[in-house]
């Protein structure tokens, strides 16, 4: 089998109203597809974000990937992967984790199985958090808990809400709301997406702790690796971060800092499902859980694929006006929490391209 072409089409919708978490405000929903064809037949889907950025690597990658053969995911990684040039952070990497999870989802639909099973095949359903509570226009606490009661009716045995976008009394009291209106039976993390300095961030965790919270999602910056760990040993509360970590390599300097407990990787980032599935092997070194972050259509293959994937994130109808009409697939919650992983080849995604077209932009 051999690549004939690699494509990356862009899309972007509006949201009925923007949402703001502890530093950024999002207006619109930015979606990528990189598109890998082979001389087979087989097309492997790969997701990114776009841009002029993304789709520039993607072009000039492209020359080293035709001709090759897609199921060699260790070599075209390598040659893709070149930090002198391309790659250890940013917009590159995370152009190559687009162009990988493609190869992945070729790898998965050539073998005829899902890709967690040919990752692993650790469990066939996987328990899940409705991640929301976003800063909105209009949404005051009883708004807040309101939304948060809707996701335990719809199953949800564990939530996340935003912290860090206002003043820290006015996110206690909101924390205060959530827990009281879900109850005592379902787990509660908050995410401050960066937005605190250590000593912030402590006191914030000190005033939430009576409230039961599950974990405290990047309470800094991604590169403070000191202190988050200066938050991690001066709360109860578990420290969570790592979505915004590239390659195994800085894993390795985030575990080494003693910086969290919980590893929130995110194959679409830190360089692929190649990468992801080494730092969760590092993670598993260390006794560490992997609780991914975003893109519940990738990642609910890889929690279900190794024995330290925690949780699965999930963001259900009311974050994205076009969830259920991107694919011809859509993943919903069971009663008990959890995702069935898709049983069908590959990533089991069908990009439903009649709804996808009004909103394409390149």
């Amino acid at each position: 089998m051999k690549i004939t072409t690699v494509t990356l089409e862009e899309y972007r919708w509006p949201r009925a109203k923007p949402i703001t978490n502890g530093k950024h405000t999002y207006s619109h929903v930015d979606y990528a597809i990189v598109r890998i064809s082979t001389d087979e037949g087989l097309e492997g889907i790969g997701l990114g974000k776009g841009g002029i950025v993304e789709r520039a690597i993607v072009e000039s990658l492209t020359p080293l990937l035709i001709g090759q053969n897609p199921l060699n995911v260790e070599r075209l990684w390598s040659a893709m992967w070149v930090p002198k040039l391309v790659g250890r952070r940013g917009q590159s990497t995370r152009a190559i984790s687009a162009i990988d999870i493609g190869l992945w989802d070729l790898r998965g639909k050539a073998a005829g199985m899902p890709l967690h099973t040919l990752l692993g095949g650790y469990r066939d359903r996987v328990p899940t958090y409705v991640a929301g509570g976003y800063y909105e226009e209009g949404k005051g606490l009883r708004e807040l808990a309101g939304e948060m009661e809707q996701y335990v009716a719809l199953g949800a045995r564990a939530v996340k809400m935003k912290v860090g976008g206002v003043a820290m009394a006015e996110d206690v009291e909101r924390v205060r709301a959530v827990r009281e209106a879900i109850g005592p039976g379902t787990k509660l993390m908050v995410d401050a997406n960066c937005a605190y300095r250590h000593y912030e961030a402590i006191q914030l965790a000190r005033r939430i702790e009576p409230f039961d919270i599950f974990w405290f999602e990047e309470p800094v910056a991604p590169d403070d690796y000191d202190g988050h760990r200066k938050v991690a040993v001066s709360t109860v509360i578990p420290i969570a971060t790592g979505e915004n970590e590239y390659t195994r390599y800085g894993f390795r300097d985030l575990i080494r800092a003693d910086a969290a407990s919980i590893l929130n990787a995110d194959a679409k980032i830190c360089g692929g499902i190649t990468e992801f599935m080494k730092v969760a092997a590092l993670a598993q070194a260390h006794d560490l859980d992997i609780s991914p972050h975003g893109s519940q259509d990738v990642h609910v293959h890889l929690v279900a694929a190794i024995p330290n994937g925690l949780i699965l994130e999930f963001y259900g109808p009311s974050f994205d006006p076009m969830w259920g009409q991107i694919y011809e697939e859509t993943m919903a919650l069971n009663e008990d929490g959890t995702v069935t992983v898709p049983s069908a080849p590959g990533l089991g995604l069908t990009p439903n391209w009649k709804h996808l077209a009004p909103f394409r932009i390149a």
